[in-house]
C-alpha cells in the first residue's frame, strides 16, 4: 500500500523558491572580482536564476546538458547554479587551482557545452580553448564595462547575454534523481574523476547539514562562504543557507586575511569554515591589529586536521570550533565533531581529542571499518581499518562508469582513509591508504610528482612524501637518486616540474640521496622516509 502524501520531488530549485518566499529580503553580500561590494537578496537571486534558465533554454541547453562554471564564490555564480539545475541541466563547477591540462581534461570529460567564466580566468582558458572543442560559447560573468578583449569563441558579457531576458519562466518538474551537479576530484591519483550529484542527494545533504549537531544554520546566522564553491559543491552551504534563511557573504577573489576580516566585521558574520591555514592567517592578522572576532560564533575546519594551538586560539575569541570530515564522493559531508551529552564533561585531553576528531556520522551516513582481508573491525577506539561509507548522498560510481562500480559487495564506498572509530561513533583518521600529500586542504599526488621527476634527465629513482609543515599542514619533499656520475640541480628540477604541475604542487625542497629505503617486497618505504625527515620543515622535534 502506497502512502497518500503529495508527490513532491526534491529539486534544488525548490530551495531558492522557498528562500524567495520566506526570506526574500535576507541580505546577500558579494565582493565582486572587479572589486566593489554588491548587495542583493534571495528574492532578487531567485529572479536572476529564472532569467539565466530562460537564456540557457534559448541557447538550446536542456535536460542533461552540462554547463561549466569557472568562477569565484559570488552571488552571481550561485544564481548560475540554480539557473542551470532548474532546467534539468547539470552545473559543473571547475576548480581553477588545477593546472591547465587537468582543466581541459575535465571540461572534455564532462562535455560542457557552455562555460560561464569570471573575467579573472579568461587568459587561462584562452590557453586551452583549442583543446576543448565541445564548448560552444564563453559567457564572461561581468558587465559590459568590464568585458575583457578575448579570443575565446563566441564570448559575450553576462550583461549582454541576459539583455532582454526577463524572469517570466517556470522551472519544469522532473525526477529528483536527475543529475544536478558534476563535481570532480582533485586528480590526486591519475586524472580527476567526476562525481554526479542528484537533486535528491543535494537536497538531503543540505537538510542534514542544517541539523543542530552539524552546521546548525538558522535565519539568525550570517554565513561567510570561505570554502570555494568549486570545492566539493561548496560544502553544500549554497543550499543549506537559503533553506534556513541564513544571510550569505561571498568573498569573491580576495581570500587574504585582511579582506576576510573586513567582511566578518562589516557584515557581523556569525559562521564560517575553511581549511586551517585560512584561520591561522586571520588570527595572525587579528593579533597584529589588536581586534577580536566578536561576531563569530562557530567555525568549521575541514580539509586538514585542526591543530590544538589553532583550536585554542579560536576559542580565546569565543568561537566554537567544529572539525568536519568528508570528500567530494561523500556528497561532501560525512561527519562533524560536535559534542554529545556523553562528552560534555570529559577531562581536558579527551575533550580536545573529540574536538580534533573527524566527528560522528549524521543520519544518512553509515560507516564501517574493515581490515586488509575485509573483516569488519570493532568500534573500540583502537582497531584500525579502511573507512567505508554508504548512504543516499554518497557516490555509487564515477561519471561515465557503470552504476555501483565504486562500491563493495555491501554497497559501501571506500574513502581511502585508515581510521579508528570509538565506542561513541567518533572517527579518528590515523593514516592514509595512499601516500597523498595534503597541503592547505588540497591533495597532491606523490605518484604524479614522482613520475614527472623521473622524466628529468639523469634521475634514477624518486620518492615524494608529505612532511609536516607549520603553515600548510604538509608540504611535499622530493628525494632524488641520480644516475652514477650525475649531479641534480635543485632549481633546474623545480623549473622542470613547474611546466608540468600546478605551482602549489611543487615540492618545497629537493634532496639528493645515494639511495631510497625499500621494504622487503621491494616497495619504497615511505614510512621510513617520513620518520627520517619528520622535522625537515619544522625545526626541532616533530
Amino acid at each position: 500500500m502506497r502512502g497518500l502524501m503529495q508527490d513532491w520531488p526534491l529539486l534544488c530549485q525548490r530551495i531558492i523558491e522557498h528562500a524567495a518566499r520566506q526570506h526574500g529580503g535576507r541580505r546577500i553580500v558579494t565582493r565582486t572580482p572587479e572589486g566593489p561590494i554588491e548587495v542583493t537578496d534571495y528574492l532578487q537571486l531567485h529572479q536572476l536564476s529564472l532569467r539565466i534558465s530562460k537564456r540557457l533554454a534559448a541557447e538550446g541547453i536542456g535536460y542533461g546538458d552540462r554547463v561549466g562554471t569557472v568562477a569565484w564564490s559570488t552571488a552571481r555564480h550561485l544564481a548560475c547554479w540554480y539557473g542551470i539545475a532548474g532546467l534539468g541541466a547539470v552545473y559543473h563547477p571547475i576548480n581553477p587551482r588545477l593546472f591547465a591540462e587537468q582543466i581541459a581534461y575535465i571540461i572534455n570529460d564532462a562535455q560542457d557545452r557552455l562555460l560561464l567564466v569570471d573575467s579573472t580566468f579568461v587568459s587561462m582558458l584562452e590557453g586551452v580553448a583549442d583543446k576543448i572543442p565541445a564548448v560552444e560559447r564563453f559567457v564572461i560573468l561581468c558587465d559590459r564595462a568590464h568585458m575583457p578583449v578575448t579570443t575565446l569563441r563566441n564570448a559575450i558579457s553576462f550583461e549582454d547575454w541576459l539583455a532582454g531576458t526577463d524572469a517570466d519562466f517556470s522551472w519544469p518538474v522532473f525526477d529528483e534523481n536527475t543529475g544536478a551537479a558534476l563535481t570532480y576530484t582533485s586528480g590526486t591519483t591519475g586524472q580527476p574523476k567526476g562525481v554526479l550529484y542528484s537533486h535528491r542527494s543535494i537536497t538531503l545533504m543540505s537538510l542534514t547539514g542544517t541539523a543542530p549537531d552539524m552546521y546548525a544554520f538558522s535565519s539568525h546566522d550570517v554565513v561567510l562562504q570561505v570554502i570555494p564553491m568549486s570545492h566539493a559543491n561548496g560544502w553544500s552551504w549554497p543550499f543549506s543557507a537559503p533553506m534556513t534563511g541564513a544571510g550569505l557573504v561571498f568573498p569573491g577573489a580576495k581570500l587574504d586575511a585582511e579582506s576576510l576580516l573586513e567582511l566578518i566585521q562589516a557584515e557581523r558574520v556569525t559562521m564560517s569554515g575553511g581549511v586551517p591555514t585560512v584561520w591561522q592567517t586571520i588570527l595572525s592578522h587579528c593579533a597584529a591589529k589588536g581586534v577580536r572576532l566578536d561576531s563569530l560564533q562557530r567555525v568549521y575546519v575541514g580539509g586538514s586536521a585542526c591543530s590544538r594551538a589553532l583550536l585554542e586560539e579560536l576559542q580565546k575569541h569565543g568561537v566554537e570550533v567544529r572539525s568536519g570530515f568528508g570528500m567530494t564522493e561523500m556528497g561532501p559531508m560525512s561527519g562533524i565533531g560536535s559534542h554529545i551529552p556523553e562528552t560534555l564533561h570529559l577531562p581536558p585531553e579527551q575533550e580536545m581529542a573529540i574536538r580534533q576528531s573527524q566527528g560522528r556520522a549524521p543520519f544518512l551516513v553509515e560507516y564501517k571499518l574493515v581490515n586488509d582481508t575485509d573483516e569488519v573491525q570493532p568500534w573500540d577506539g583502537r582497531s584500525q581499518g579502511h573507512l567505508r561509507a554508504r548512504g543516499p548522498c554518497i557516490a555509487g560510481a564515477y561519471f561515465g562508469k557503470p552504476a555501483g562500480s565504486a562500491l563493495d559487495s555491501d554497497g559501501f564506498f571506500d574513502t581511502g582513509d585508515i581510521a579508528v572509530i570509538d565506542k561513541l561513533g567518533f572517527v579518528h583518521l590515523t593514516d592514509r591508504a595512499k601516500d597523498l600529500v595534503k597541503s592547505g586542504g588540497e591533495w597532491i599526488s606523490s605518484i604524479d610528482l614522482e613520475n614527472h621527476a623521473m622524466s628529468f634527465p639523469g634521475v634514477k629513482e624518486t620518492a615524494v612524501v608529505g612532511i609536516t609543515h607549520p603553515k600548510w599542514d604538509e608540504r611535499p619533499l622530493l628525494l632524488v637518486v641520480p644516475q652514477p656520475g650525475v649531479l641534480i640541480n635543485k632549481q633546474a628540477m623545480l623549473d622542470f616540474l613547474a611546466t608540468r604541475v600546478a605551482n602549489w604542487w611543487l615540492p618545497d625542497d629537493v634532496v639528493t640521496v645515494p639511495e631510497i629505503p625499500h621494504t622487503a617486497t621491494g616497495k619504497i618505504n615511505k614510512a621510513a622516509i617520513r620518520q627520517a625527515y619528520a622535522s625537515h620543515y619544522t625545526p626541532g622535534p616533530a
